[in-house]
């Protein structure tokens, strides 16, 4: 004889079947609509992937390069669009909006928290990896860049064209152009330059109705919104039109790395004192890692000195005598080469290589996890010591120091939705790694890796605590699900990455996308959806 308790779990298995039953009936039938939708709207065909398709899990793990977002538990779309022309991307999203499907717009992969890729609701990727067409204008020292195309791809097709024009834009070659320029985007010229999405002078998106649009029919209020602005928000921008920089045949490049033991806490206290205020052409920036110590059992922290220098060796030697004698800098150090080149070198690539594969570099895959600072004041030698102690003590965690000034401090925090500008001496990036045998205590890294940035709280800005929307981080506010946030919860965090330039990036959301339908974990949230609900 079953018991009352028996009879009501049999009755609540039995509504979670029904339930389950009747939702999957729903879901399946609006992606049968929704392919209809496709096929009606599209004069030409659209290579769509389905769960079921051979080639559906070498699409989704292409770009995918954080391993921990590529597991059997990680929400999949049910259906992965590879648009081969801007028509189809028109089409993708005026079919999802109609049947209400969530999109995820992808242009590369390298996305901190997976956004680009993963959801809590059914949704369906449209990937912009065909879109990678470049063309180069030298004349007019500009170049037409679609979304889908990586740093890489940009930089040699300006230089199988140029060795004298650049674009600043990531030190990492495998970046999407269009997530990277929807963050602002930063490099190794930022100092001289400024951030790629200062220098974007044109863009097509295509908007929620699926419009075309142009800087000219957008307007100049969502034009800002997109250089910066974070993606997943506005539309899904298709090409962005560039300004080339000039940049010198001959550029020089040096990394130096010196450990506790060899003055590295001195050199990092005189780095943040001189990095910032260095030529616009100089940038010096500088990785911390532990490393083993000369004593077997012993971990020490090194710090690499890494440069880009915009000008010959015997220029840099002056410059360095004058500016970091402490360094020690020597001949032997200063490697001249084309601009190109440095960017092989930037990004540990042996600078011998055959700049071809720029064009054709795989993604990097990897178990780690990131946080983003910025650091108004310079940390004393004894906030350093501690600082390594912490690191030695974690292991896993590496940080990164960008310097800032120069052109940076030039730009107002208002010109672009990028505002990490004049004040700041330099951005943090932290990261927490770990390889394939460690995944099982992966939450020790992260929550390591949460400790070391509340470690850091009294060395940072504050008020806000400002954070970098391209390393999207989910700890640093409430997040609702999929882009469902209140104004409120979404203004913790959108304060940290926008500043002040939060709320007219929510009044372009609210005029431009009203029923919020370009919406992530971390989107710009509309007025007019909040308000609705």
């Amino acid at each position: 004889m079953r018991t009352a308790s028996s009879k009501s779990f049999l009755l609540l298995l039995v509504s979670i079947s029904l339930s389950f039953s009747i939702f999957s009936n729903v879901l399946a039938t609006t992606h049968g609509e929704f392919l209809t939708c496709i096929s009606l709207h599209s004069s030409t065909s659209i290579p769509i992937y389905t769960p079921q398709s051979v080639n559906y899990s070498s699409i989704l793990q292409s770009t995918i390069s954080l391993l921990r977002f590529n597991s059997s538990t990680t929400p999949k779309p049910f259906l992965i669009l590879t648009p081969l022309e801007e028509s189809h991307v028109q089409t993708a999203v005026i079919c999802s909006r109609k049947h209400g499907i969530q999109i995820k717009v992808r242009s590369g992969g390298h996305d901190y928290e997976g956004l680009s890729y993963t959801s809590d609701v059914p949704f369906i990727i449209i990937d912009l990896f065909n879109l990678r067409d470049i063309n180069v204008d030298t004349k007019g020292k500009s170049a037409w860049v679609q979304s889908g195309a990586t740093t890489g791809e940009l930089y040699y097709n300006i230089a199988k064209k140029s060795n004298t024009l650049a674009f600043p834009a990531a030190i990492c070659t495998t970046v999407g152009i269009g997530g990277h320029i929807s963050g602002g985007g930063y490099g190794s010229m930022l100092r001289k330059y400024g951030t790629a999405g200062d220098n974007v002078i044109d863009a097509r998106i295509v908007d929620v109705h699926g419009r075309i649009l142009n800087r000219k029919s957008m307007g100049e209020g969502l034009f800002w919104a997109i250089r910066g602005g974070g993606g997943g928000s506005f539309g899904i921008v298709l090409s962005w039109k560039l300004r080339l920089v000039s940049v010198p045949p001959t550029v020089t490049v040096f990394s130096v790395g010196k450990t506790l033991a060899e003055g590295a806490t001195s050199l990092v206290h005189k780095w943040q004192d001189i990095a910032h205020k260095l030529p616009q052409e100089l940038l010096i920036f500088l990785t911390l890692r532990v490393v083993n110590a000369t004593t077997k059992d012993e971990k020490t922290v090194r710090a690499t000195f890494r440069s880009l220098f915009l000008g010959d060796a015997k220029k840099l030697k002056i410059v360095m005598k004058q500016t970091f004698p402490e360094l020690g800098l020597e001949s032997k150090d200063s490697i001249e080469m084309s601009w190109i080149q440095s960017v092989l070198f930037l990004d540990n690539i042996p600078t011998n290589s055959s700049i071809d594969i720029l064009g054709s570099r795989p993604q990097a895959k990897a178990y780690y996890k990131g946080k983003s600072d910025y650091v108004k004041e310079p940390i004393s030698q004894t906030g350093l010591e501690l600082i390594w102690e912490r690191l030695i003590n974690d292991g896993q965690t590496a940080m990164a120091f960008m310097p800032y000034g120069g052109r940076m401090s030039q730009i107002s925090e208002s010109e672009t939705p990028f505002p990490h500008r004049n004040g700041n001496l330099f951005k943090i990036l932290y990261v927490s790694s770990w390889n394939e045998k460690q995944v099982s205590t992966s939450d020790k890294y992260i929550n390591q890796l949460r400790k070391m940035y509340r470690f850091m709280t009294p060395y940072v800005s504050k008020s806000p605590r400002e954070a970098y929307v391209n390393y999207r981080d989910l700890d640093i506010g409430e997040t609702s699900k999929n882009g469902t946030a209140s104004y409120s919860q979404a203004k913790v965090w959108g304060t940290k990455y926008f500043k002040g330039n939060f709320d007219r990036l929510v009044a372009v959301k609210s005029k431009i996308d009203p029923d919020n339908f370009f919406r992530n974990e971390q989107s710009i949230p509309s007025i007019a959806y909040v308000l609705k609900i």
